[in-house]
């Protein structure tokens, strides 16, 4: 029959809690005018947003607003989102790239293989009127930041409250954040379009990233870029999504890009007055912004900082083959991170590190960063509390593989990432020990499964020491568990680690609680 053809509709992926390299993007993208896919609309159905107590409007279903959707490929998240649809400004006809979609390009680009995505809303224009980007701020970090939504309520959830029902997600990435934050962008004349391209044969895509054509308007939109309160502002964002995480996802790690600094950013340095952008770890350790290790916010566990063993910064915002279509002509860099940490885990074992790793698409980047081979320059000292991008000789790489952590024990990202596959490991063992009676022959199961699981990790380069008595140690019994915790249930199992990468050893307790499996994380040096 002519003109009849047949497309296999994809399966709806399933879910894997053992999986340590699925990423989640929350923030502003439109959604593609096309019908809902099968597999689409019964994953959620699967997940009762379509029926049941917390259902959402049909409208909401159709636009993919505030909802988990899960993608195994690039084609499969441009089939359904307008990630290329950003308008420059109001009434304009020019459009550019959101910065969600950026970060989801360069990581299957990078690697990655599976993404959620949370879409908070639609994109605003790049240029907005004076005080505009002010203005609108608060409603932004809301339906990213979700600060009503409940772990016992799946009706509250939006934005980053979705991860109470995605075991599954391992790394999370707010790409809107640095622009969310940031200053009113300079303005250009927007009205005379680019000349359209001739017409070319192109053959049929196999689902990679296209390269991206070079609109030379976008290279006069200035990037996202954060005065001192825009700065502000990203901290205490930033910082209440690592509160959230530590609360509740305490095996999930946070990604995200350093803004750009404004022009005018500066603070008084060794010798004078020293710009931000030329030295940026001094700048947010003196604004209070990044607490310098042994600082008395460096202590505070509970506060809003982002100095945690929980959170990966990246940094310069890179010229990549595909930035072309963002403002400025660069990209933030949380996606790259995403995408080589969910190919590192695939291949290679999550607790090793990416720092070496060649990064044959990027060809330069915002700004350049100075090294020095006399002493320890600014980008040295970055690289310490930060994933550097920097040129090498034989092109660009990943410089380091850091955590924020102000302790220099839990500085290593790839003992971070150890940690957070642990956790989420002793979780299915303890889940499956929720409505079995606390006693000896459990106690003992317990101990017997966590150092299987132990045995796993060590065999595999995870953990040092010659021997698995070296490298770990597990109690389950009276000795970790007081008589208050055996009257009200709780079961405690106490595990000793030797990261492979670490100085010293760190103690982990395990907490079976409250009817549910959860596992909050004590440091102890």
């Amino acid at each position: 029959m002519n003109g009849l053809t047949f497309e296999l509709a994809a399966p709806a992926p399933q879910a894997d809690p053992n999986r340590v390299d699925i990423a989640c993007f929350v923030g502003f993208v439109g959604r593609r005018p096309t019908p809902l896919p099968a597999a689409v609309r019964a994953a959620l159905a699967q997940a009762r947003w379509t029926r049941g107590p917390w259902a959402r409007p049909a409208d909401e279903i159709e636009a993919l607003l505030q909802l988990p959707v899960t993608v195994d490929s690039w084609s499969a998240f441009d089939a359904l989102f307008a990630w290329d649809e950003r308008p420059v400004a109001a009434g304009a006809t020019r459009r550019c790239a959101t910065l969600l979609g950026a970060a989801v390009r360069r990581f299957f680009a990078e690697g990655g293989q599976r993404a959620v995505i949370v879409r908070a809303g639609d994109p605003w224009p790049w240029l907005e009127g004076s005080g505009g980007r002010g203005a609108g701020r608060a409603a932004r970090l809301a339906a990213v930041l979700a600060p009503a939504a409940s772990a016992t309520d799946p009706a509250s959830w939006r934005g980053l409250g979705q991860l109470h029902g995605l075991p599954e997600v391992a790394l999370v990435c707010l790409p809107d954040l640095p622009d969310i934050c940031a200053a009113d962008p300079a303005r250009v004349d927007v009205a005379l379009e680019p000349p359209a391209a001739p017409e070319v044969f192109v053959a049929c895509s196999d689902g990679a990233v296209a390269p991206v054509e070079d609109d030379l308007g976008l290279r006069d939109l200035a990037p996202p870029r954060c005065d001192a309160a825009g700065f502000r502002a990203w901290h205490d964002a930033l910082g209440a999504a690592r509160a959230q995480l530590a609360r509740h996802h305490r095996d999930k790690l946070l990604l995200a890009a350093l803004p750009l600094p404004a022009p005018e950013l500066h603070h008084a340095g060794v010798g004078g007055r020293r710009w931000a952008q030329a030295d940026l770890l001094g700048y947010l350790e003196q604004a209070g912004l990044l607490d310098a290790p042994g600082s008395a916010a460096s202590e505070a566990a509970n506060g809003a900082t982002i100095a945690s063993a929980f959170v990966q910064l990246a940094w310069p915002w890179l010229k990549t083959r595909h930035s072309a279509d963002l403002a400025g002509a660069v990209e933030p860099p949380d996606g790259l991170l995403a995408g080589l940490l969910a190919r590192n885990a695939l291949a290679r074992g999550t607790f090793r590190s990416v720092a070496g790793t060649p990064l044959a698409a990027v060809f330069g980047t915002e700004p350049v960063l100075a090294w020095s081979s006399l002493g320890p320059s600014p980008a040295d000292r970055l690289a310490r509390r930060v994933c550097v991008v920097a040129p090498e000789p034989g092109g660009w790489a990943l410089h380091s593989d850091v955590s924020a952590s102000a302790d220099e024990a839990w500085r290593a990202g790839g003992v971070t990432r150890l940690f957070g596959a642990v956790l989420r490991a002793a979780r299915e063992v303890g889940t499956g020990a929720l409505f079995e009676a606390s006693g000896p022959a459990l106690w003992h199961r317990i101990e017997r499964s966590l150092e299987a699981m132990l045995t796993a990790f060590w065999r595999e380069g995870g953990l040092g020491g010659a021997s698995p008595e070296e490298a770990f140690s597990v109690r389950c019994g009276p000795a970790t568990m007081s008589l208050n915790d055996l009257d009200h249930g709780r079961l405690r199992a106490e595990v000793t680690l030797l990261p492979a990468a670490a100085v010293e050893r760190i103690t982990v307790v395990l907490d079976l609680r409250d009817g549910s499996a959860a596992a909050p994380l004590r440091e102890v040096a």
